[in-house]
This record gives structure tokens, sequence and C-alpha cells, in this order.
């Protein structure tokens, strides 16, 4: 195996770590308790924030490498693909139920890949076609049975879809202005880089808080911040602080550094894969035949997209076939 195949080995198995981290913020709705989805978030990038800070402190050296408008980009990426993305579900969810948002969340990996391939045109079109076929079936057929789920929104349909495609629209803003920076980014300044990140989220917190407060959305100051009430709410914000904004970040930031962006794009469908697997533990049931299959063709989706870069690596355009 050669050093650019172990690369992108290393960079899809950090994607896996990555995805898979981030799909805890779909566990969200099952573990509030008592409390609501304002409350896990605002203590949940609290704290990325300041475990974001403590990463910029260990990392001292290597925010010497970054320039003050990377790291003003880097929190600003955190602000938008952190905070504002997980603001913008929730209250999809809110508004236009579930089935709405996730219809359009599921359109990302499919955007992403296109929007990879038309920036870098990296593969010709007619490659693309059978894995984004089937990473499109296989999202379409693992949603299609809450179709018949009954709406749970407060039927504000009109603001349930600006806040779904608000979050399509920010979550490939951070990709794409993500990818394009680490790739300008100094070598070993993937830790400090995800630290400014968490950071950016957590100063947004403490912005939106007051907000959030005056709006009386937080169930904290009602039912109390003891350990005893509220340790639960404060150990899942510390779980999935740590696996999606710290773990999660710091995977997804050095896969993208190994990986091309039409690459990502796929792979990043697997987000949506360890969503439903997480959803189906927490509802104690096994998926449907519908959702069998969906899930199954997302992994062959993955697997035909991550052969066909393998492939494009051992013979580059321009290779003459052997006869």
């Amino acid at each position: 195996m050669t050093s650019t195949h172990l690369n992108i080995f290393a960079g899809v198995t950090l994607a896996v770590v990555a995805t898979l981290s981030w799909a805890l913020n779909f566990v969200a709705p099952y573990v509030t308790g008592a409390y609501s989805i304002y409350d896990l978030m605002i203590i949940r990038f609290l704290i990325a924030g300041v475990l974001g800070v403590a990463v910029m402190v260990c990392c001292r050296w290597q925010l010497r490498l970054l320039p003050r408008q990377q790291q003003v980009l880097a929190a600003g990426l955190g602000l938008i693909g952190y905070l504002g993305y997980s603001t913008c579900i929730a209250a999809g969810v809110i508004f236009g139920g579930p089935v709405l948002t996730a219809a359009f969340i599921g359109m990302v990996p499919v955007l992403l890949a296109v929007l990879g391939n038309a920036t870098k045109k990296n593969l010709p079109w007619r490659r693309l076609a059978l894995p984004l076929a089937c990473l499109s079936v296989g999202l379409v057929l693992s949603n299609i049975s809450s179709i018949n789920q009954p709406m749970a929104g407060d039927g504000s349909w009109p603001l349930g879809l600006f806040f779904s495609i608000s979050a399509v629209a920010l979550w490939l803003a951070f990709s794409v202005l993500n990818q394009r920076a680490l790739s300008q980014l100094p070598a070993h300044a993937t830790a400090a880089w995800t630290g400014l990140m968490m950071a950016g989220a957590g100063l947004g917190a403490c912005c939106m808080l007051p907000i959030v407060l005056a709006l009386d959305l937080l169930k904290l100051p009602h039912l109390g911040f003891s350990i005893c009430v509220a340790g639960q709410l404060y150990l899942w914000g510390l779980v999935i602080a740590l696996m999606s904004s710290l773990i999660g970040a710091w995977a997804w930031n050095a896969a993208s550094r190994r990986l091309p962006m039409v690459l990502c794009g796929q792979l990043i469908a697997l987000e949506s894969l360890f969503a439903t697997l997480l959803g189906l533990l927490f509802h104690g049931r096994l998926p449907t035949p519908l959702e069998t299959s969906g899930l199954a063709a997302v992994l062959l989706g993955v697997v035909m997209a991550v052969r066909i870069i393998l492939v494009r690596i051992e013979k580059p355009p321009g290779t003459p076939r052997n006869t």
C-alpha cells in the first residue's frame, strides 16, 4: 500500500469517526428529560467553548502559526457551522416537524459532492452518477417511513421551511470555507484550528444566552441548576460537546486535509446512517425493511465513492490503459 493510499485510508477512517461523533447531535431530543432542547444546546456549546479555550492554551505554539485573519475565520466557522447549524436544525424541527427538516438535511451529502466536483472537477460526472444515485436513494428510503408519522411541529410550516433551508446553506458554506481554509493551514495546526472553532461557538452561545432568557425558552431557571436535578443534562452536554464539538471537529478537519471535497461530501452521508442507528437504539426497535434498504444503499454509495477515488489515484488522468 502506497503512502497516498495510507493517506486516503487515514482520511476515510477519520471521517467515519467524525460522522459517528456528530450523529450524537441527533440523540438530543431523547436525553433532555424535563428540560428543553435550548437548555441542552446552551450547556453543550458553553462547555464546548471552555474546551476550545483549553485546547488553545495547550496548543499555544500552534496558534502562533496562524495569522489573526485565520484565527477570526476559524472562530466564525465555529459560529456558523456548529452553533448556527444546530440552532437551525432545532428550530426547523420545532416549527416544521421532523420530516421536513430531515428531508432537507438528507440533501447535504449529494449537494456537497456535486459542489465539490463542480469546483475542483476531480472526476468525470459519469463516474459519480452511480454512487450519487445510491446515496440519494438510500437517504430517501431511510426517511420515507417517517412520512406517515404525525407532524411534531406546531404547524408553522413556512418557518420550518426557512430554518431547514438555512441549516443546509450554513453547512454547505461551512464545508466549502473550512476545506478551503484547511488547504492553506500551516502543518500541525489542526488542533489549534479546532480549538478556535469551538471557542467561536462558545462565544456565540454566550451572546445568545440573554436572548433565550428574554424569550423564556430555558427551563433551567425554573427547574433548577443543581447537580441532583440537572445532572443528566450537564452530563449529556459534556458528552456531546466532547464527542461532537471536540473529537468530531478535530477528526473532520484532519480528514478534510487528506481527502478531496468530492469524497468528503459523500462520506458525510455516514452521519445520517449513524444517526438513524442511534435513533433506532433509543427507540428500542429494529429497522424496517425500507430503512434497512436505505442504510445498505448509503453504505454502498460510500464504498463505491472511496473505490473510485482510489482507482483514480492508481491511474491518474492520461495514464494509458494496459492492453
